[in-house]
């Protein structure tokens, strides 16, 4: 299959833009949230699904040949899921808690996976008007609002000024031991992707995420924070790879600017 994600970058951030607007109906209005329970003790609302609902229309038109794989729609056996070489992997709302608690830090993640690994990705955090969005090979940037959009990359770890995105909901114990072991650094509590976002514009260093994570929670950013300069690794320092098993649960991951720096030296 021949895919040009020049072409495709465009018409992705408008998507994520249009399903945004689409969650912030429910976001500022009484509209009934309509909130449930999945199996996995996570919410859903009615906004997750109108979002899931303006992006998978989208994307049948602009590419229907790519199968898709949303959070909203993750019922797709691995026998069938295995044989797809591209693949989109979207989270129609990122940090459906945080959208409940008015937070403004929930996001649309939109991104297109090729044998396994991140080729492109956006994320579109409608209250904040702020998109993050790349493809392989071009760089990272970020867009705020209808302004020209800004090239964008991790920094240099500096060890005086380090910096530590937290999850707002989770504490892991293995997290915590993390932090723990490493310099002398500030924490940053943020909800969805945003966090990743926030050390692939070089303002943060790392965040370690250990808890329970799905692969739709993690594969826009993937592209966003290597094309950025950093990267997103397993435990071994090993990428993170998509859809190579029937569990669509992510490893323990880390996130990180600086991809040169030993971070190894905090797992010892």
């Amino acid at each position: 299959m021949d895919i040009n994600l020049q072409e495709l970058i465009k018409p992705c951030v408008a998507l994520s833009k249009k399903a945004g607007l689409k969650a912030l109906e429910f976001y500022k209005s009484n509209m009934d949230l309509g909130i449930e329970t999945k199996s996995d003790a996570t919410p859903v609302t009615n906004a997750d699904m109108a979002a899931h609902n303006v992006i998978v229309e989208g994307l049948k038109k602009l590419t229907p040949d790519i199968p898709i794989l949303s959070e909203e729609a993750a019922n797709i056996p691995y026998e069938e899921r295995r044989q797809w070489n591209f693949y989109w992997l979207i989270d129609p709302v990122d940090g459906t808690k945080e959208f409940i608690n008015q937070t403004e830090e929930f996001t649309v993640n939109i991104a297109l996976i090729e044998n396994g690994r991140s080729v492109l990705g956006v994320i579109y955090a409608p209250v904040l008007k702020d998109c993050y969005f790349a493809y392989k090979n071009n760089g990272a940037f970020k867009q705020h609002s209808d302004q020209i959009p800004v090239k964008i990359s991790s920094r240099k770890l500096d060890p005086d000024n380090l910096c530590a995105m937290v999850s707002r909901r989770h504490s892991v114990r293995q997290a915590v031991t993390f932090l723990d072991k490493i310099p002398s650094h500030t924490k940053i509590p943020k909800g969805s992707s945003l966090k990743s976002c926030i050390i692939a514009e070089g303002l943060a260093d790392a965040y370690p995420c250990f808890g329970k994570t799905s692969e739709w929670d993690m594969g826009a950013a993937q592209c966003i924070i290597e094309e950025a300069g950093g990267m997103m690794v397993d435990l071994k320092f090993q990428p993170i790879v998509f859809n190579q098993k029937e569990s669509l649960l992510n490893p323990p991951l880390l996130v990180v600017g600086d991809k040169d720096y030993n971070w190894g030296q905090y797992f010892v």
